[in-house]
């Protein structure tokens, strides 16, 4: 009898903002990383993030391990996003900031 073994397939997923996510959850590859390389091991990120799959986790971190630029370059740009969005608020704010700006010219 031959042992077949079965492909492992990275449990990670784009949402509609472009975000990446752990499949089937709402917990963003960033949080997984970002957990991992403070030290954290796969079972500690399981226990932070309930709705991860330990075996999942392993995956993800096995991928980063493997492609480490492309997950350094995703995670400089996810950086990037939020120093923007620091920068110039959130929508809400800008919508607020928007409509002060009207009243004031009237």
């Amino acid at each position: 009898m031959q042992t077949r073994f079965e492909a492992v397939t990275v449990p990670l997923e784009y949402n509609d903002q472009g975000v990446i996510r752990i499949s089937g959850t709402r917990v963003s590859l960033d949080s997984v990383m970002y957990a991992y390389n403070e030290g954290a091991t796969p079972e500690e990120i399981v226990y932070r993030f309930p709705s991860l799959r330990l075996d999942d986790v392993y995956a993800v971190i096995s991928y980063a391990l493997k492609h480490p630029d492309l997950i350094a370059a995703y995670l400089q740009e996810q950086q990037d996003a939020r120093i923007e969005l620091e920068r110039y608020g959130t929508v809400d704010n800008l919508r607020v900031r928007l409509l002060a700006r009207r009243t004031v010219g009237k």
